[in-house]
C-alpha cells in the first residue's frame, strides 16, 4: 500500500500545487502518493497559478493535471503524513483534527529544513514571478529531506 503525502497551504494554487509537483518528481509512484489541496476552498475545480506553472515548467515539472481543492476532514484518514505550509495554515488544519493521532500527521513543511523554527513559506500570490522561484527553491530543499526520509523508510 503507497505511502500519501498531503501539501496544504490557503488556496491551493501556488505553494501547496508546488510542494506536490516537486515532491511528486522525488519519489517512485508506485510507492507513494502525493496531493494537494487547500484550507479556502475559493480556488476549488481551477488549475495551478499560471506563475506556478511556469516556475515547475522551467524545472521540468508538469503541474498542469492538478485541480484546487479544498482540506477536507477524510484527508486525515487518507494520507499518512500532511504538511502545511504556514502556521495559519496548519492551526486551521489541527483545529479540523478529530483526534491526537489526526494532529500527529500534521507538519510545517520548512521544520524539515529549519527544525523546530516555524517558519513560513511565503505566500507570492500578490507578487512577481521571482517570489515563486523563491518558494520554489525552498519547497524543492524541503522536499529533498521529506523523500529522502520516506525512501528510507521504505526500504
Amino acid at each position: 500500500m503507497p505511502t500519501k503525502i498531503l501539501m496544504v497551504c490557503l488556496g491551493n494554487i501556488c505553494r501547496s500545487p508546488l510542494a506536490e509537483g516537486i515532491l511528486q518528481s522525488k519519489l517512485p509512484a508506485t510507492s507513494f502518493i502525493v496531493d494537494s489541496a487547500g484550507t479556502g476552498g475559493w480556488h476549488a475545480g481551477e488549475l495551478p497559478d499560471k506563475r506556478s506553472i511556469l516556475t515547475a515548467k522551467n524545472k521540468g515539472i508538469d503541474i498542469t493535471n492538478q485541480r484546487a481543492r479544498q482540506f477536507k476532514l477524510a484527508d486525515f484518514q487518507n494520507f499518512d503524513y500532511i504538511f502545511a505550509m504556514d502556521n495559519s495554515n496548519y492551526k486551521d488544519i489541527i483545529r479540523l483534527a478529530p483526534d491526537e493521532a489526526s494532529k500527529n500527521k500534521v507538519k510545517l513543511i520548512l521544520n524539515e529544513l529549519y527544525p523546530g523554527e516555524n517558519i513560513p513559506v511565503p505566500d507570492p500570490y500578490y507578487g512577481e514571478q521571482n517570489g515563486f522561484e523563491q518558494v520554489y527553491n525552498l519547497l524543492d530543499d524541503a522536499c529533498t529531506i521529506i523523500a529522502d526520509k520516506l525512501k528510507k523508510q521504505h526500504l
